[in-house]
């Protein structure tokens, strides 16, 4: 998983890759990149690849039996080219701190109500998140948001490491998603400091101050069980 250098450092901007595969002369496969592909409810980086004086802009980028497909907007890379990657920041951080806001929403909905995620989506502006929970009360959403700003107040250090896949899978509670995980034989965990630890494969800032303030908008009741919520930042 070494050449996926997002899942060791969030914070990398600038890359160098070889360029390994070309399909239909506009998607890309790297011999490593720092692109995030959209996964787990994080949408993807954008950004461009530099190759001899050319600019070629990184629209979209996901995964493709196990690789990170780029599409890039104009033809011309080949095979073996060098190519430097530059990652969109302004992109990138805002998704950081949302992702890393969902993972402390997500503890304190588990650790004080007992409610499982069921669905994600992570935007730059707004985010959403599904909760199984039988009771459908906006005031004690509130109150989880707002403890979950206390949290971040805190400044809780986040780091991520590796687990095995008979570690984790003897541990349910670093896999409390609704659905199961893939199947594989390394995990990458997140640990926010005394409040969460969690498989994930997405990029995350360093440390809670980062986020800011989670910002509730709205919630919704989806059915029987089935809670929504809505939230930004600021």
């Amino acid at each position: 998983m070494n050449n996926l250098l997002y899942l060791d450092n969030s914070y990398l901007k600038e890359f160098e890759a070889v360029v390994e595969y070309v399909n239909d002369d506009k998607y890309i496969i790297l011999d490593q990149t720092a692109f995030y592909p959209s996964s787990g409810g994080q949408p993807n980086d954008t950004g461009k690849m530099i190759c001899n004086g050319e600019e070629y802009n990184v629209v979209y980028v996901t995964k493709i039996d196990g690789k990170v497909s780029h599409e890039v907007d104009k033809l011309g890379l080949k095979i073996g080219d060098k190519i430097k990657g530059v990652i969109n920041w302004e992109r990138r951080y805002k998704l950081m701190r949302m992702h890393t806001a969902a993972h402390v929403l997500n503890a304190i909905f588990f650790n004080e109500l007992g409610a499982i995620i069921t669905g994600n989506q992570k935007d730059l502006e707004k985010s959403r998140m599904d909760f199984n929970l039988e009771n459908y009360d906006v005031e004690e959403i509130k109150k989880k948001i707002a403890k979950a700003n206390e949290d971040i107040k805190k400044d809780l250090k986040v780091k991520s490491y590796y687990l095995s896949k008979e570690e984790v899978m003897k541990n349910p509670s670093l896999h409390k998603l609704a659905k199961d995980i893939e199947n594989r034989e390394v995990y990458r965990i997140l640990e926010i400091e005394n409040l969460d630890t969690q498989c994930d494969g997405g990029t995350h800032v360093r440390s809670l101050k980062e986020i800011g303030e989670i910002i509730f908008l709205k919630a919704e009741n989806k059915g029987k069980n089935n809670r929504r919520v809505y939230f930004g930042l600021k």
